[in-house]
Parts: structure tokens; C-alpha cells; sequence
């Protein structure tokens, strides 16, 4: 007796795995972690290679200018010209780097790196860092934040308090700039992280309380 296949229509199924909301959170946040470090990596090959080999460039045509004979004027304002480009590259080059992700963000971490920001566009903001590190993803996340709050309006936000606590990152903006609450949540919750703004509950525990033109922003690091 020969038996038939069964028709493919028959066959039942295999029932699809959905993922579950935990799942799909830790995936998002792996791909966003993952893509500060390759911002970070990216700024790195720029300020390691290129910006290393324009600098080596300036320095090689000032020793060539030292070496023209007397009377070689027009050459000599040659190389210059060629220097003053050099110079002009490597310094497009940085800015482009610190637009990726700032050097002394990496090397310093956000307090430091949050100083530098504030003199640099002579903003009157107060930062307090106990030196911690936090990853890539998460110190980026709200450099970034700040950075286009302090561009939009550099009298706001007035001080920043940079803290570790249980495995996150923990950041107190007080005198905030209206829309920065909305700029840290759109970079904190990809990571898994919480913003809390302007809130005077009585009833919430301390450390969950805040006062109006107050930010706090958890942020889980690596």
C-alpha cells in the first residue's frame, strides 16, 4: 500500500515566537549602545589618522620653509599658503570629529567634557562630576542633549549635577531650558533610561522628586 504525501496546505504551522517587550527592549538598546560606540570609534580613525597626518604635514612643510635659501620669497609665501590650508583642514577635521563625538568626552568623560562646552559658548553653567565613567552610549546620550539646549540658549540650563548610582547614569538639570526635557528623553529612552521634569509630588519618595525647572535623567550604562 503506497501512502500519499500530504498536500502542503495541510501541514500544520510551526507556530512564530513572538518576541517579548523585554526582548525587544534589550535589542534596542544594544543597537543604540552600539552605535554611539561606532560613533565613538569613527571619531577616533578621524583624529588618530587623518587629522594625525595633517598635523605631521604642517610640521614637515614649517621645517621645509626654514630650509629655503635667502631670496626664495615667493616660495617661502608659498609654503606658508599651504600651511595656513593645513591648518584650516585639521581644524575642519576636529570640528567634524567633535561633532561625532566630542575627544574629551572620550578621554575625560561628561563632566569635563560639559566644562569645556559652557566656555566655549561662554554659557554660565555650574557642573558637578565625581570623576565617574559611564560608557559611550550613555555620556554621550546626554552630552548631546545639552549641547543643543546650551546652543539654542546658552543662559540655560544654569547647573548640572553628574552622579553614579546602582549601574546608571544619573544627571540633575536645574534652571532648564524649555524643550530640553523632550532632547534628553528622545536620547534616554533608547538606552532604557527616564526622564523626570518639573514634577512637585509630595507623595513621591525623595530621590523621585522633582522640583519645577528641575531634570533628572536616569540612564542605565554599560
Amino acid at each position: 500500500m503506497r501512502l500519499e504525501p500530504a498536500p502542503p496546505g495541510d501541514v500544520p504551522a510551526a507556530p512564530t515566537a513572538v518576541p517579548s517587550a523585554s526582548a525587544v527592549a534589550e535589542a534596542r538598546r544594544r543597537r543604540e549602545r552600539a552605535q554611539w560606540q561606532g560613533r565613538r570609534r569613527l571619531e577616533r580613525q578621524l583624529h588618530d589618522g587623518a587629522a594625525l597626518r595633517a598635523s605631521a604635514l604642517v610640521l614637515q612643510l614649517g621645517l621645509f620653509r626654514h630650509r629655503v635659501p635667502e631670496g626664495e620669497d615667493e616660495l617661502r609665501a608659498a609654503i606658508g599658503m599651504l600651511q595656513d590650508e593645513l591648518h584650516a583642514v585639521l581644524q575642519e577635521l576636529r570640528d567634524v570629529a567633535g561633532q561625532i563625538y566630542p575627544p574629551l568626552l572620550d578621554e575625560a568623560g561628561l563632566g569635563p567634557a560639559l566644562r569645556e562646552l559652557a566656555e566655549r559658548l561662554d554659557a554660565p553653567l555650574r557642573v558637578h562630576d565625581d570623576g565617574m565613567r559611564f560608557g559611550p552610549s550613555a555620556e554621550g546620550a546626554v552630552y548631546f542633549a545639552l549641547a543643543d539646549a546650551l546652543t539654542a540658549d546658552p543662559g540655560s540650563p544654569r547647573e548640572v549635577t553628574v552622579a553614579g548610582s546602582a549601574g546608571e547614569l544619573v544627571v540633575t538639570v536645574t534652571g532648564a531650558v524649555p524643550g530640553l526635557g523632550e532632547l534628553l528623553r528622545d536620547r534616554a529612552r533608547p538606552l532604557g533610561g527616564t526622564v523626570r521634569e518639573g514634577v512637585c509630588d509630595v507623595s513621591a519618595p525623595p530621590d523621585e522628586t522633582v522640583g519645577t525647572g528641575t531634570i533628572v535623567a536616569r540612564i542605565p550604562c554599560e
